[in-house]
This record gives structure tokens, sequence and C-alpha cells, in this order.
């Protein structure tokens, strides 16, 4: 799946699997943007990047903010006059506060869901119309197994970021542009290692018939497909990259 000359925004690519999507990309040909708030993280990711014989750039981004969401979608076109492709994948996750709906400070829960659910909408809404006019684009959205779970705000959001890409999915297109998200399953990141005690995630091992942890590599490879031509024909979908932890029709 080479991407040779294509231009492709990353959320939160300082990182754990954002990161990985990043490196994934710039490795086929890419030229990557590493949009993140953190910027020492995400100029580490593009100094590596380029030291490596890739292409990639750090911009600054608050994907809560509609502001900051139309500067960096600005700032891309003026460096490289088009965008491709959109990895919406910037969420809080590790460090979050474990808390019930009924419990958890509003104003938290507020900007959590600004962050999980509303970035990917405020950053997509700041991009779009770029990506029409260069003849379309793919879109993935950063889900996950827990969006099918009975659990906290977290994965309310995610169930709210499936059915956000099935409506994107819907109305961008007829401007060429596929829409469609991953959902990992427990996933080896220093994220995952800091959200999920080493009991909880020994008993979702034993539970899930492939028996082991993702890697980013196995989550990476399903990312690229959606985004590639070779999923031309692919729109609105879900792809769960969980090792069965969720089986559903």
């Amino acid at each position: 799946m080479p991407f040779d000359g294509k231009v492709a925004i990353v959320t939160g690519a300082g990182q754990g699997i954002g990161e990985a999507y990043a490196r994934g990309l710039a490795a086929r040909g890419a030229k990557v943007v590493v949009a993140d708030i953190k910027t020492e993280l995400g100029e580490s990711v593009v100094s590596d990047i380029c030291d490596s014989g890739g292409d990639a750039i750090y911009i600054e981004l608050d994907v809560a903010s509609s502001e900051s969401c139309e500067r960096m979608a600005d700032d891309v076109m003026r460096k490289f006059d088009k965008i491709d492709y959109v990895i919406n994948n910037a969420a809080i996750f590790a460090g979050r506060r474990k808390e019930g709906l009924m419990t958890v400070d509003y104003s938290y829960y507020q900007r959590f869901m600004e962050v999980n659910m509303n970035g990917s909408l405020l950053v997509t809404r700041a991009v779009y119309s770029h990506m029409a006019a260069n003849g379309g684009g793919a879109i993935v959205n950063q889900s996950s197994s827990a969006a099918w779970g009975a659990g906290d705000f977290y994965s309310v959001s995610k169930a709210a970021t499936n059915a956000l890409t099935i409506s994107l999915a819907k109305e961008l297109g007829p401007m060429k542009i596929r829409v469609n998200a991953v959902a990992p399953g427990p996933t080896d990141t220093k994220a995952t290692r800091e959200a999920v005690s080493d009991e909880r995630l020994a008993m979702l091992l034993k539970q899930m018939p492939l028996g082991r942890m993702g890697t980013t590599d196995d989550i990476v490879k399903a990312c690229l497909f959606l985004l590639s031509d070779e999923a031309s024909w692919v729109t609105g979908q879900v792809l769960s990259v969980d090792g069965g932890s969720i089986l559903r029709l």
C-alpha cells in the first residue's frame, strides 16, 4: 500500500498508536502532519521520522478547539497545498478519571467529550472542503472495542465515534471522501499499561479467542488498508482489530 506523495494528518500522533500511524505512513512515502497538543512529544516524533528519511512536520493542535483545527488545516494547505488523508486519533485515555456518569465532575465530562467525541468532527469540518477540492480522500476515526461494552464515559465517547463515522460517511461520500473507523482492542502501549491494571488485562486476555494483546503494527495495518485505494469501495464501516475481544453480528 504505497502512499507516495500523499499528505496525511494524524491527530494525537505524539505517542502511542497515533505515533505508530504517523511512522507507518511516512515509511510508505506519505508526507505526514504530526498534529498534537503536546509540542515536545510531537516534535520528537517528527525528528525521528525525518532522521529516518521520511517527510513530516509538527503542528500544535487542540482538537477540542474549532479555531485550532482551522489553523491547523490552513497551515497544512500552505505547506503542502492539499490534504489526502486524516486519522482522527487524538483522545483522552491514559490518566483519565475512573468515575461513573452519575458522579464525574460535569466540567471534566464536558472537556472529555469535546476531545474524544467532538474532536473528530471539528477536525473533519476543518479539512473536508480542502479534501473535496483535491478530488476526495479518506478519513479514519479512532474507535475502541469499549464502544460495545457497558462502561464509563470513555465507552460512551467511542460509541458516539461510531455513530459519527456513519453519519460523516453518508454526508461526505458524494464529495468522494470515504470515512471509516478502526476499533482496537487491548493494545500494548504505554497508555494501555497505565489505564488497565495487570489483573484486568489478564482477565481480558483469558477471554479473548486469540489470547494476546494487540501490537501497534496490528492496528496500523488495518488503518492503512482503510485509507488506501484497496478499500476504495469501503465507507461507513467500523473495523474491529481486537483479537476477538468483541464478537458481534
